[in-house]
């Protein structure tokens, strides 16, 4: 179907970890303010935009590394970096890969990055740097006219997984174990058969997320009941849950998962067509994925994007084209705090958080 993300273990200082809890302190405080336009308000937290230089183009992937260095990556195969904030980005698109759209970007630092590209066929490859962007080896490239890829996730610098929709039948899986390098796919003995009509949506890069050296989630729609799958042995075996975010069509289901530890776990998604309502577009859960429990107030329309904020155990933000809303309760209750549009958002350990969308909408949080 295709229409999203592990972290990288970092060392955490005194001094990120301070910039961390300043930033979550100061984003509950939104809880007691009306919503935000975009713009400084009395130091209210708030997206700030930032001139990508590109705007024609819709960036669903996005990678944040730290306050300072971020990657994007969307249409017209299109890939931006920033190592200043957002003071300037630098096209660092692979050569002749305008005919692609990239929905997904994992970065590890400033100069090293894995992009996917997504399609039917041939349409789906896999792009690597190690210099920043200046130069790019495509490490992957699909030759199975049933597959579909979506999404990729890294557990660490060198284990890593991308998910396709279903090929006869199952969820097709590729694994990495040199950082990108190079994929097998893996056997599909151990994922659960898909429901009718069962697919991911690459809307953000965040449809298959991992955190820890194992844990992964898979999020689905388009089949009657919207799911999530989860693997604790790096994608070899497979459970599925239900969850109370609506599915029973095409354009309904889970959008984006986030996951702070093995076990706590957020949800977003809807109905993505634009003159549909999307209820119950939140849910939660506290056991790995094994149950999911609806948000007592979701968020008010469809969202394709999540992100914990750092050294934080209850507050995240969650995006899409109508907004952003923040929870300080680990995903009960949402409430929107900004109406600007955005398909993506990430944040680091040092308190940055980014977020990406179309006409090539940039924005760092800043307050």
């Amino acid at each position: 179907m295709g229409n999203t993300r592990g972290k990288r273990p970092v060392g955490l200082t005194i001094r990120t970890i301070t910039a961390g809890a300043v930033c979550a302190a100061a984003l509950a405080a939104v809880t007691a303010v009306p919503a935000q336009a975009h713009g400084p308000d009395g130091g209210t937290p708030h997206w700030e935009l930032k001139d990508s230089g590109a705007p024609g183009v819709r960036f669903r992937g996005l990678s944040a590394v730290s306050r300072d260095t971020a990657w994007v990556a969307g249409t017209q195969g299109t890939v931006l970096r920033t190592t200043d904030g957002g003071a300037s980005w630098r096209n660092v698109s692979p050569a002749g890969a305008t005919d692609l759209q990239f929905r997904d970007v994992e970065a590890f630092d400033a100069r090293r990055a894995v992009v996917l590209a997504i399609g039917e066929g041939e349409a789906s490859r896999v792009y690597r740097t190690e210099d920043g962007g200046a130069t790019w080896t495509e490490s992957f490239r699909n030759t199975d006219a049933k597959a579909f890829y979506d999404c990729l996730t890294f557990f660490d610098r060198r284990h890593g997984l991308a998910m396709s929709d279903p090929v006869d039948g199952k969820f097709r899986i590729l694994s990495t174990a040199d950082g990108g390098r190079s994929w097998k796919v893996l056997p599909d003995k151990g994922m659960p058969a898909a429901l009718d009509g069962e697919a991911g949506f690459a809307a953000s890069g965040q449809c298959l997320v991992s955190s820890g050296p194992r844990d992964v989630w898979l999020a689905t729609g388009g089949g009657a009941r919207a799911r999530v799958l989860h693997s604790g042995d790096r994608g070899l075996t497979w459970t599925a849950s239900d969850t109370p975010i609506p599915g029973g069509s095409a354009a309904k289901g889970v959008f984006a998962l986030a996951f702070r530890d093995r076990a706590h776990g957020l949800a977003v998604g809807g109905d993505y067509n634009a003159d549909q309502p999307s209820p119950r577009a939140g849910a939660r859960t506290a056991d790995a994925g094994g149950s999911w429990q609806s948000a007592a107030t979701s968020p008010p329309a469809y969202r394709s994007g999540v992100a914990w904020l750092p050294h934080s155990r209850t507050a995240a933000l969650a995006v899409g084209p109508t907004g952003t809303d923040l929870t300080t309760d680990g995903g009960r209750t949402w409430r929107t705090v900004d109406t600007g549009s955005y398909d993506t958002v990430d944040c680091t350990v040092d308190g940055g958080c980014w977020a990406s969308g179309e006409k090539g909408r940039v924005a760092r949080l800043e307050h």
